[in-house]
C-alpha cells in the first residue's frame, strides 16, 4: 500500500510540475541604438488580440533600455514602444504627423507610410526569450 501511495504521489508531482511552470516565463526586450540617454522608454505589451496587458516605463543608460517582463504565460504577444525624450508621456509629432521621437515594434516590424500591420508584430513565447530592437528615427 505504501509503494502505491508513493507511486501515485510521484505521478501527481510529475503531472502538476509542468503546470506550475506555465506562468514562469520571462521576456527580455533590449532596445539599443536610442538617440540619447535622455528621457525614458515607454512600452505597451499586448496579447495576440491586441488587448493591452501592461504598460512599462524604463530608464535609459548608455543609449540602451532593457525591459524584463516576468511570469508571463507561453503564447503569442506583441509590443510597441517609443523613446520619450522629454518625459511628457506622448510620442511627439511634427506638424505633418511624423514622429519626432524614436519608436518601434516587436520583430522590428516596419510599415509603409504608417505603422506596420499588427500581424507583423506578433511573436511567440514558449520559454525564456530575449528580443533585440532598434528604434526608428526620422
Amino acid at each position: 500500500m505504501q509503494k502505491l501511495k508513493t507511486f501515485l504521489l510521484s505521478v501527481l508531482i510529475a503531472v502538476l510540475s509542468p503546470l506550475s511552470l506555465l506562468g514562469q516565463v520571462s521576456l527580455r526586450i533590449e532596445i539599443e541604438g536610442l538617440r540619447s540617454s535622455n528621457g525614458q522608454v515607454i512600452l505597451v505589451f499586448s496579447n495576440e488580440k491586441g488587448e493591452k496587458i501592461s504598460g512599462v516605463f524604463r530608464e535609459i543608460q548608455e543609449s540602451k533600455s532593457v525591459i524584463v517582463l516576468e511570469n508571463i504565460k507561453p503564447g503569442n504577444y506583441s509590443f510597441k514602444y517609443f523613446h520619450d525624450e522629454n518625459r511628457n508621456q506622448n510620442l511627439d509629432l511634427n506638424r505633418v504627423g511624423i514622429p519626432k521621437e524614436g519608436f518601434g515594434y516587436a520583430n522590428n516590424a516596419k510599415g509603409t507610410f504608417g505603422p506596420p500591420s499588427f500581424k507583423k508584430t506578433i511573436f511567440t513565447v514558449t520559454g525564456d526569450k530575449t528580443l533585440k530592437c532598434t528604434p526608428i528615427y526620422y
